[in-house]
């Protein structure tokens, strides 16, 4: 009996010839992650249960995304918390202001995930490396502290459910819109810690960008991870990055699934959902006259050089509307340098945007637009439960950059059709 990419990934880290769904397996880990908000629990939990070395100084990864640059006593505290973590221990991968960049779009920029690798991280998003054919899933904080000691981690093997995608994707029509689809096809708990496992034709006509996104949001249907198939756009992605051996593995042709999709990218259409589920899925038609507050175009699942350049696309020679407040994040140091040379920062700022510097803030809550009671903002980022991002009775919708700024300069929830 064949075995999926999930399963073979996780076989061979185990040192096993094969693993089944729901084995209990112990692992072997290429990376270890954690942010400024998960971290402190998980140097906490290290310290508590006497480890006094790390497992291998690069690869463990510290970023400070969260809340920083420090937006209070709180959060510099955590974020000092892992800054002395990483000096004691020597950690390569420590990134802090001035050097960071949303985590889950920094690791595969600086080259720190690779097809076949395993990586666990103390953060539900972690799924998004998945889109370069790794096996990746978020954690606890317990879990991560004995990951950065010993290096290892145990598993329960996912059983899979498979996509096959068809077709094209239309213009203005993104990565972003195909898995909300999907979630509000199969539901937040329709993948429910199983692996969603992507292939077929249609994958050449999602960018590596488009994949990211749609691993990221793997958790939102409460899948345990996400992972596209490589192909020649992976690989070229990866060589730009990468500069170690890494394994690239595929699905035996005769691997059980749970559940297969047929999807076909041309039927689907520009994607919001609703409050206050991901899976609350809505097309144009039944958009309605939804006014909006906000637009947040950015986080770890929208704010690569090709959100900002479609976002900038649509504001040029526009501006925001009236009373609405538009937030640009770039996700990296990087894409924010290529922001300023490509002419976009003066773009967002021309049509009113605030342009920041690179950092999660309002995607959770946490600041750089928190909504106030009443407030509605369309968002880029992932989640759009209650509070969310700010008030107990505010609201978010997601949607594609796309249709983020079109919105933005509407005043209420629209689409872009050129």
């Amino acid at each position: 009996m064949g075995m999926t990419m999930s399963q073979k990934i996780l076989a061979k880290h185990a040192g096993l010839p094969e693993v089944r769904e729901g084995q209990l397996i112990r692992a072997k880990l290429d990376m270890v992650l954690a942010n400024d908000i998960t971290g402190p629990v998980a140097i906490n939990e290290f310290n508590k249960a006497g480890f006094d070395s790390v497992f291998d100084t690069q690869r463990i990864s510290l970023v400070m995304d969260h809340f920083a640059p420090n937006k209070d006593i709180k959060a510099a505290t955590q974020c000092k918390q892992c800054r002395d973590f990483a000096g004691k221990y020597d950690i390569v991968n420590f990134y802090d202001a001035g050097d960071m960049g949303v985590e889950h779009a920094l690791l595969p920029e600086k080259g720190l995930i690779a097809p076949g690798e395993l990586c666990i991280g103390a953060d539900s998003h972690t799924c998004t490396y998945g889109a370069l054919g790794a096996f990746s899933t978020g954690v606890g904080s317990t879990d991560m502290a004995a990951g950065m000691a010993t290096g290892e981690a145990w598993f329960k093997v996912p059983a899979a459910i498979r996509f096959n995608l068809h077709g094209k994707l239309k213009k203005y029509v993104t990565g972003k819109d195909v898995i909300l689809h999907i979630i509000g096809m199969i539901g937040v708990d329709g993948a429910l810690y199983k692996s969603m496992e992507f292939g077929g034709d249609g994958l050449s006509s999602l960018t590596v960008d488009d994949r990211l996104c749609m691993a990221n949001m793997a958790i939102e249907a409460g899948a345990k991870n996400g992972i596209f198939e490589v192909d020649e756009q992976t690989l070229a992605y990866v060589k730009e990055r990468v500069d170690r051996d890494f394994e690239v593995f595929a699905p035996d042709p005769d691997a059980v699934y749970c559940e297969t999709y047929e999807i076909n990218l041309d039927e689907i259409e520009q994607t919001v959902s609703f409050p206050h589920l991901p899976e609350n899925t809505r097309t144009a038609a039944d958009w309605g006259e939804v006014k909006i507050d906000q637009a947040v175009i950015g986080s770890c699942t929208n704010g690569r050089i090709s959100d900002m350049r479609a976002a900038a696309a649509i504001l040029k020679g526009n501006h925001v509307a009236k009373g609405v407040r538009c937030i640009v994040i770039p996700a990296t140091q990087k894409i924010y340098l290529q922001c300023i040379q490509e002419g976009l920062a003066e773009i967002f700022i021309n049509a009113g945007c605030v342009f920041s510097t690179p950092t999660c803030g309002p995607c959770l809550g946490g600041h750089m637009g928190i909504l106030a009671a009443g407030e509605r903002a369309v968002s880029t980022t992932n989640r759009n439960f209650v509070g969310r991002m700010g008030h107990v009775d505010s609201e978010v919708y997601l949607a594609s950059p796309i249709v983020a700024a079109a919105s933005a300069i509407a005043g209420k929830i629209t689409g872009y059709n050129g």
